[in-house]
């Protein structure tokens, strides 16, 4: 089960999270960061760190680094209930930022901040306390229209934020 999910540009900053079990504070952040110094470059920083407590699972697309924190609890995944394999958390991930493209038409630190609202509605769709539930284009384009150059204009005018 994902409990959280950072989003870091390429200047180190965490920019974006999103939380889904409980807070986990942006300071787990500093085993990636670690991590990220000891590699000769970005992509070889392994995909999947063990803290103590927690493993961080991460991806670079788009220049940004899409981490997310799953807990331990003593052994990766404790039962069948809370069993979700490394690759199936990393597999999610690229289907994030997939979403993000084809909602945006690119995933960029700034198209993220700018759509800050969507980006939250997205990932609250696509995770349903901690597992993955609507990960389809589609079905998220039903239930969460995509911006448009119109529906941003008139959100602006009348202060809307859908």
């Amino acid at each position: 089960m994902i409990h959280s999910l950072f989003i870091i540009n390429s200047s180190g900053d965490v920019f974006m999270e999103k939380h889904w079990k409980s807070v986990i504070p942006r300071s787990i952040c500093d085993y990636f960061f670690d991590a990220q110094r000891k590699a000769n470059n970005n992509e070889d920083i392994p995909p999947v760190i063990t803290t103590p407590h927690h493993y961080l699972l991460s991806i670079l697309r788009s220049n940004l680094f899409f981490v997310a924190v799953c807990m331990t609890e003593g052994k990766l995944f404790t039962s069948a209930m809370s069993y979700l394999p490394p690759l199936f958390v990393i597999e999610f991930l690229h289907r994030v930022v997939d979403t993000f493209e084809d909602y945006f038409g690119e995933c960029t630190e700034s198209i993220i901040k700018e759509h800050y609202v969507v980006v939250y509605e997205l990932l609250d769709e696509m995770l349903d306390n901690g597992f993955p539930l609507a990960t389809e284009s589609n079905i998220l384009k039903e239930l969460i229209k995509p911006p448009n150059i119109l529906r941003t204009i008139a959100n602006t005018v009348t202060g809307k934020s859908k």
